[in-house]
């Protein structure tokens, strides 16, 4: 039988106030697959200032198990501080001196915007899995509402990359005449069966964990050891065979040992690259929930610019603003052909797009450590 280890549950984190992060309520939310959703809570931050027109605003959308903590004020220069830290902030590639910066968690996340382990108001209870099945044009929806609320009418860009891509290339598709500029990185039209695999698969592991409990669990008893192996898992399809070799190659483990998510033994000895998964797994166990996981993921997979349209081309027309796309040479969830692809698509319909491609070891994860390569990238018109 599988050890469990029972990782303190962090959701709706508590550091709210610390972060400065705010939150906006809806009483409702059609959602793309059928249903009605609310109240609904999305949180956000927002760095700069929003002009007397509204027009001036950026929009960032985060990845699957990111938050709203784009930018930290107090330390601008610490990468680890906020995720995109480096690239936001007074003459950076998003300038808060010019620009009113919006960050909101997406609906069915785990760090305070409405999702599976909110109270659902019916019951009393968490949602878990009867929280209803979200989209990414959900998604976009709940922050098209926020952005209302907050007097903005005009988006000088949409940055996003990974799910947040999706979000972003849903921006432009749904809302051509709010933006102006668009930057899709690392996503394409929609995932490939190879990443929808790796999902689902993520996916098993949580939901074979005793404690998953069909969803129903406590926060002190939740299903840490499948969250952990499922992270560990993804944390593959984010790297890539150039980056793991130069990191940690055939080495034995050359930092202090973490527990594995199951607690076994070792056989024969640690090698370093599983260190580094048993440590990213645990963490992530720590600060996110399952179910979130389960949903979020599944809305990645269920995403297709196309849907609600007559044809890809159809949708891919309404773009009217610039658009950036960002590819990465060594990208193994959302190879570079498939980014350049969907630019080269929406520039033959007569789109103003451009393609960049970062040259990383990095792979998927290079739009959150090539800092300088992103910084001229996010540069160009």
């Amino acid at each position: 039988m599988v050890a469990q280890l029972n990782y303190t549950k962090m959701v709706q984190i508590p550091i709210l106030e610390q972060q400065q992060v705010h939150t906006f309520s809806l009483d409702r939310l059609s959602l793309q697959r059928g249903g009605l959703l609310g109240p609904i809570q999305i949180t956000y931050e927002t760095w700069g200032t929003l002009n007397a027109l509204g027009t001036n605003a950026i929009l960032i959308t985060h990845a699957l198990t990111g938050d709203t903590h784009a930018h930290d004020t107090e330390r601008p220069d610490d990468p680890k501080a906020a995720w995109w830290n480096l690239l936001i902030g007074p003459g950076r590639p998003i300038d808060t001196d010019r620009y009113f910066v919006v960050c909101a968690n997406v609906l069915g996340g785990c760090s305070g915007s409405t999702g599976p382990a909110s109270i659902d108001p019916r019951t009393e209870r968490p949602y878990g899995m009867r929280f209803p099945l979200i989209t990414i044009h959900d998604m976009v929806r709940a922050q098209h509402a926020l952005l209302e609320d907050l007097g903005v009418r005009q988006l000088a860009s949409v940055y996003g990359g990974s799910i947040g891509g999706q979000q972003a290339l849903t921006w432009a598709v749904l809302y051509p005449e709010m933006v102006q500029r668009v930057v899709v990185i690392a996503a394409s039209a929609a995932l490939s069966a190879q990443g929808i695999a790796f999902n689902e698969v993520a996916r098993q592991v949580i939901m074979a964990d005793p404690l998953w409990n069909c969803g129903d669990y406590a926060a002190e008893r939740a299903p840490a050891t499948g969250l952990a192996i499922a992270r560990m898992l993804a944390m593959i399809t984010y790297q890539s065979e150039v980056s793991m070799d130069q990191r940690f190659g055939r080495h034995e483990a050359r930092r202090e040992e973490v527990v594995s998510p199951t607690a076994h033994p070792d056989l024969g000895g640690r090698f370093d690259v599983e260190n580094y998964l048993y440590h990213q797994g645990g963490s992530l166990a720590r600060r996110f929930d399952a179910n979130s996981y389960i949903y979020l993921s599944r809305a990645m997979d269920l995403f297709d610019i196309s849907e609600g349209f007559s044809s890809l081309e159809a949708a891919l027309a309404r773009i009217s603003s610039k658009a950036l796309f960002i590819g990465i040479n060594t990208d193994f969830l959302f190879p570079a052909k498939h980014v350049r692809a969907l630019a080269e698509k929406v520039s033959a319909l007569g789109g103003d797009a451009t393609y960049i491609e970062l040259d990383s070891p990095h792979g998927h994860d290079a739009f959150l450590k090539e800092w300088e390569q992103m910084a001229v990238a996010l540069q160009q018109s």
